[in-house]
């Protein structure tokens, strides 16, 4: 079973106490932040393990190489900054202090995409998942909700394996129960429809995914949702059943394409069982001021988008 954690009220506090509790089982976790511990809650860390604990400061790029240093001497690294420099701007110290270097470090990187919100185009990662994809064994995940982002931290560490998590800090959705089962790097299918597969990855796009399936279900129209918590390694397993039953699937991701979640299916898809599919993600734009009310449609981020994908794939 899982540990239930609905009395969180935000996603930091759900990712942070994962950390916080595994180092209570595991003297050998370190946590570093890149100035930004009151962002993501780390202070909580902090207090609870102060020798433990390294503040960086505004140095992305040398906390990465530090975190391979730490990995080399046996430690275990959580390191922490906005998904924009935990990709962008430590890119080359993650790829060979950390990949290349073969050293397990767990990069958390906070406000993916549109999630970045009012910090706005400068701050939105869009491309962090294809940036991470090129690195060699590295896991990617992108929990849903509260509960599975607790649950997969915590796998994260015993797969000992360096990982990218992305999430947003603020607000919180709750899915799953305690007694439901994560697994790191199985899907989990939410709805198990016949006529179209609707493949999403994160909170804002299994919700928005969710929200379509239902109006969809009104007009005859029978979806299978999934909730593809565990974006490396793909589950291979769960594509392939979708497309040998729905014959039609849809994409959802809070980033681009060029890398992405929906290129990486494609690429799988065509080798093996050909389906029609479409992407609901970012084109060739950047990022934007805004809140999510604001964001989410002027990105196409809506059920109602994502229903017209679903309708023109079954015409």
């Amino acid at each position: 079973m899982m540990k239930d954690v609905t009395n969180y009220s935000h996603y930091k506090e759900a990712v942070i106490g994962a950390v916080t509790d595994l180092a209570a089982e595991h003297d050998d976790i370190v946590f570093l932040d890149a100035d930004l511990s009151s962002c993501i809650g780390s202070t909580s860390f902090q207090k609870a393990f102060p020798d433990r604990f390294f503040n960086c400061g505004i140095a992305e790029a040398n906390m990465a190489a530090v975190a391979g240093g730490l990995s080399s001497v046996g430690l275990t690294p959580f390191i922490h900054s906005f998904g924009c420099f935990a990709s962008r701007r430590m890119y080359d110290q993650l790829f060979l202090s950390v990949g290349y270097a073969h050293r397990v470090v767990h990069v958390i990187g906070s406000d993916p995409g549109i999630t970045a919100q009012y910090n706005g185009g400068t701050h939105m990662p869009f491309e962090d998942i294809a940036l991470m994809r090129q690195i060699p064994g590295m896991v990617i995940v992108e929990p849903s909700d509260g509960m599975s982002l607790y649950e997969l931290t915590k796998q994260i560490y015993y797969s000992g394996k360096m990982s990218y998590t992305r999430t947003p800090r603020k607000g919180i959705t709750f899915r799953y129960k305690a007694e439901d089962t994560i697994t790191l790097g199985k899907g989990v299918e939410l709805l198990d429809g016949k006529d179209c597969a609707i493949v999403a990855t994160g909170a804002l796009m299994v919700d928005t995914a969710l929200a379509a399936a239902k109006n969809l279900k009104e007009k005859g129209v029978d979806v299978s949702v999934v909730d593809l918590h565990t974006i490396r390694p793909l589950d291979i397993e769960l594509i392939d059943r979708l497309v040998e039953r729905c014959g039609r699937m849809v994409v959802c991701e809070n980033g681009r394409y060029a890398g992405g979640v929906g290129e990486m299916i494609a690429a799988h898809v065509v080798r093996t069982a050909p389906c029609k599919m479409d992407f609901m993600c970012v084109g060739e734009r950047f990022g934007e001021v805004g809140n999510l009310k604001y964001l989410a449609p002027a990105f196409g981020f809506t059920a109602e988008n994502l229903e017209e994908k679903v309708l023109g794939l079954l015409k």
